[in-house]
């Protein structure tokens, strides 16, 4: 009943989430790291996005977004509140992102009437192209991926149609663009040395956390949660991390994915990520993955 309320129409079609796939825990991890990213962007318009079916839909999110990102200078009203209104200025914003991104009307994932009717399908693949465009070293979360179910309002009745689609780059593609680096070299050829080079690293670390009274032995372990990494982010980048902003101390794998997620923006704010990161390699203390990353620092601020 409810999805023929949604389809008034015949011939109308819907492309939405199965409902068994919107507690898929990757799909939870690209809205928090989307929702970061959006915020840590705007922070200085003082804009707080905390839904992305909630807080996108009328355009002004966008529209600050766009501006931010790509200079672009919109001709529509900062805020809309009629749904006319509304409707207007997304037309407009997003004839903005595909002319920008250099896509044809059929090769768009999102439509005016689905961004303003809160679809987070939409919204989604809307927001990862324009985090991609705009900033292509973006850690976005890879391998996101859902089951979709299109509906289409016939003659004869509803028409369902279901499929495993993707919203962002599968690992293996992700793979393919990088090469060997020489952690891949250490593990590989000279893993006698990899005690030394946590030992350096841990010295490092300790050399600027020390001064929070933290003292870190074990590097496998003390990173998987993200509060120790954005606290030497913080100390090296001269960051006030407000509380608020991150989990202390996180109780659950999503709030560690939270926190994870924000210091990979912040390392890709501050021009020191340029590479992909599975965000839950580092949760689950993937030596290689959080080496890499503790470099990116290392080879600035040593």
């Amino acid at each position: 009943l409810m999805d023929f309320v949604l389809l008034p129409f015949i011939g109308e079609k819907r492309r939405l989430i199965k409902p068994t796939s919107r507690n898929n825990a990757k799909l939870e991890d690209l809205k928090v790291f989307l929702i970061d990213w959006i915020n840590a962007t705007l922070k200085q318009e003082h804009i707080v996005v905390k839904s992305l079916e909630e807080d996108l839909f009328d355009g002004l999110v966008l529209h600050h977004l766009l501006e931010h990102l790509g200079s672009l200078k919109l001709d529509v009203d900062k805020i809309a509140l009629t749904e006319k209104k509304q409707r207007q200025k997304l037309a407009v914003i997003l004839e903005a992102v595909a002319k920008c991104l250099q896509l044809e009307e059929n090769q768009l994932k999102w439509s005016v009437e689905s961004i303003l009717s809160k679809d987070l399908l939409s919204t989604l693949h809307l927001l990862v192209a324009i985090a991609k465009h705009f900033q292509p070293d973006l850690a976005i979360p890879a391998n996101v991926q859902v089951e979709t179910m299109t509906i289409e309002n016939t003659s004869r009745g509803l028409k369902t149609e279901t499929r495993l689609e993707y919203i962002t780059d599968t690992k293996g593609n992700l793979e393919d663009q990088s090469t060997d680096d020489a952690f891949d070299e250490l593990f590989s050829h000279a893993p006698d040395r990899l005690d030394a080079v946590k030992q350096v690293f841990l010295q490092f670390v300790n050399q600027h956390v020390g001064k929070l009274g933290l003292n870190v032995k074990d590097i496998e372990s003390q990173f998987a949660d993200g509060v120790i990494l954005l606290l030497l982010i913080g100390q090296l980048e001269g960051y006030f991390l407000n509380l608020r902003d991150f989990f202390l101390t996180p109780a659950s794998p999503t709030e560690m994915l939270h926190n994870v997620n924000l210091a990979l923006d912040l390392l890709a704010d501050g021009g020191l990520l340029n590479f992909s990161v599975n965000s839950e390699d580092v949760v689950k203390g993937d030596i290689k993955t959080t080496l890499r990353l503790l470099y990116c620092l290392y080879s600035k601020y040593k």
